[in-house]
């Protein structure tokens, strides 16, 4: 799932117990669980680890993300303490998260929902999103297509293309500090 994004979740550990710490890798688990209990409750990353929070520059701001399965569709919940709405929203990433792992344990693609706690838009974005809510976008919502899929630990990103997406115009918008 790449080396940088999504590294919590593969090495989740904390180096301060006098035992030198513990490593957990969580995306395995909810992949093995997906496979032999979809029915569990208990699917759920975390890239919250309070041990770590003081040597981070900044605290994740998506901090979790949980699945369960409803009627043979897995559906991902992803939860954000913070977020820049217009340049911070992960919608996409778990949206493909979601794709890869129904892939990978054989259930269909279900809901995407997003929990927000600070969702905020900056100033000086306001005229950028006035520019996208003035567009007629009428265009069909493009598709995900995943060829050759092995394994989510295999995946590569030329694995997976876009289906119909037919881009409007970008809009800039500039980071606000």
């Amino acid at each position: 799932m790449g080396e940088i994004y999504g590294k919590q979740w593969r090495d989740f550990h904390d180096v301060t117990y006098p035992w030198g710490g513990e490593h957990k890798d969580q995306l395995e688990d909810v992949v093995n669980t997906l496979k032999s209990n979809p029915n569990s409750r208990r699917m759920l990353c975390s890239a919250w680890n309070p041990l770590s929070l003081e040597h981070m520059a900044l605290p994740p701001c998506h901090f979790a993300w949980q699945v369960n399965v409803t009627d043979g569709k897995l559906n991902l919940f992803y939860y954000m303490r913070s977020v820049d709405f217009v340049l911070g929203n992960d919608l996409n990433t778990y949206g493909l998260l979601l794709h890869l792992l129904a892939k990978e344990s054989n259930l269909k693609e279900g809901m995407l929902v997003g929990f927000f706690a600070d969702a905020h838009i900056y100033l000086n974005h306001i005229d950028g999103i006035k520019e996208l809510l003035s567009r007629n976008a009428t265009g069909k919502l493009p598709t995900i297509k995943t060829d050759n899929f092995k394994s989510i630990y295999d995946w590569q990103y030329s694995d997976t293309i876009l289906l119909d997406y037919e881009p409007l115009p970008s809009v800039k918008f500039n980071v606000a500090v």
